[in-house]
């Protein structure tokens, strides 16, 4: 990682546990490794995501239901899927310092990426040069026990993707929502993956949330169907999240890396401070898990008869990334700058998020915290806006501070409450991004705020 590229991420991960947005876990007690805590900005950044993601994929679609499983399932389901033979990654453990390592995520001592392969490699810990060492498959099952008794019998996992239930429930999906091919199954939700190397703030993580789509179609749909999630979630990363073109690139998976149930995988992936990794996927599953869960006892086409096993296509979206990339696209140092009336002559830093996405809509101030008839009249507006948005009250400190402070936190309009709007019933409207102000009434406030953030 480049010097610069490491100092922004250190900035973030700065801004990120200083204002609020992610703590690390079980801080008080030292930490657990790569756990992380979202803290009061944080849970609506990220609620803010998934109810966008919900309302465009479930609510505003007619060939889609939503399902919420359990996080713990009946250990056959991951015999039927694959996982308990197939969900591993290829690990090694250094000679000197036995730290163990993700054999694909290795540097050899040439700084290229190491190969799935026995070729030598430099320890990321110690920096010892290992010879050759053959990787052995580390299964990513994060396993427990359910009941009194720990033995053989008890051993249950926590699901390390949400898609099988999606598909375990499907025929009863299918009888009481009465849908027909094609349509999808939508869950967000946690997972668990037993990870070798997890990582980079809150990027790989042991305990992650999904988004995530099974979007069942006739086989010969397949190609076209691919093609339009495809489009989809493109569309979803720059038009909700505010994402860069410029950031996100298309990785075919070839053949050898794809999951053993695909036939094609796209990994949309961002450049993130640390390089340019995954972000989302898109698989095309065929019909695997259908047949597997369902062995003798396919769908039946409502309207032919038809016996078939649906295919699938498999949009997934990473909560956890999504909040990260979100995060590094919206972040931003400007200079100095005496534009606005109040502004503070300092180099500012600002998060230009989605105003749909922010965690608070508008923050209300009273222009002098001392003076009794301003606070009470502030007061007024922001009880009056917080029935149906998430604002923020500040009085402290100058008006400049105060605009900083809500610019680092990515709330889109400050509005400030002063002398004038006593007798003219308006009030000053600030602008994160152009630190433009305008004067308002009062009375549109509310259609204004909702304007602006729909049109996320």
């Amino acid at each position: 990682m480049k010097k610069e590229e490491n100092q922004l991420m250190e900035k973030i991960i700065s801004l990120c546990k200083r204002r609020g947005f992610v703590f690390p876990g079980s801080e008080i007690y030292g930490g657990l490794a790569n756990s992380w805590d979202y803290g009061p900005l944080g849970v609506e950044l990220k609620n803010n995501i998934k109810a966008a993601w919900w309302k465009r994929f479930v609510h505003m679609r007619d060939d889609m239901v939503g399902l919420d499983a359990a996080l713990i399932m009946n250990p056959k389901v991951w015999e039927a899927s694959g996982h308990l033979k197939e969900f591993s990654d290829p690990l090694v453990e250094c000679k000197k310092c036995h730290e163990r390592f993700r054999a694909d995520q290795l540097m050899t001592n040439d700084e290229q990426k190491k190969e799935k392969s026995e070729s030598t490699w430099a320890c990321n810990n110690c920096g010892e040069f290992n010879g050759e060492i053959k990787p052995r498959q580390f299964n990513l099952m994060l396993k427990t026990f359910l009941g009194p008794v720990e033995n053989k019998d008890s051993v249950v996992y926590f699901r390390p993707e949400t898609a099988q239930s999606m598909f375990v429930d499907f025929k009863n999906v299918l009888e009481t929502s009465r849908k027909k091919l094609p349509f999808g199954i939508a869950q967000i939700g946690k997972a668990f993956r037993n990870e070798i190397t997890p990582g980079n703030f809150i990027f790989r993580t042991r305990e992650f949330e999904q988004m995530e789509i099974e979007y069942f179609i006739k086989e010969e749909n397949w190609k076209d169907s691919f093609e339009y999630w495809q489009k989809e979630m493109q569309s979803w990363m720059t038009e909700v999240l505010g994402l860069k073109k410029e950031h996100i690139h298309e990785f075919e998976v070839p053949d050898s890396e794809r999951a053993h149930y695909s036939k094609r995988t796209i990994d949309f992936e961002y450049e993130y401070p640390f390089g340019k990794k995954e972000l989302y996927g898109l698989a095309y599953r065929g019909d695997f898990d259908l047949k597997n869960h369902f062995k003798e006892d396919p769908y039946s086409d409502i309207e032919t008869g038809e016996k078939l096993y649906p295919h699938v296509i498999e949009p997934t979206f990473g909560v956890d990334r999504s909040v990260l990339a979100v995060l590094c696209d919206a972040y931003h140092e400007e200079p100095a700058s005496a534009k606005g009336s109040g502004e503070a002559k300092e180099e500012r830093v600002v998060l230009k998020l989605k105003p749909g996405l922010a965690p608070y809509k508008a923050a209300v101030f009273p222009l002098l915290k001392n003076k009794p008839e301003l606070v009470a009249k502030a007061q007024e507006v922001y009880q009056h806006l917080k029935k149906e948005f998430a604002v923020a009250w500040d009085d402290r400190g100058n008006i400049g501070k105060r605009y900083w402070s809500q610019d680092e936190i990515g709330t889109p309009y400050c509005i400030t409450v002063d002398f004038d709007t006593l007798e003219k019933a308006d009030v000053t409207v600030r602008d994160r991004d152009t630190m433009e102000q305008e004067r308002m009434p009062i009375k549109d406030l509310k259609a204004f705020l909702t304007e602006k953030i729909n049109k996320n």
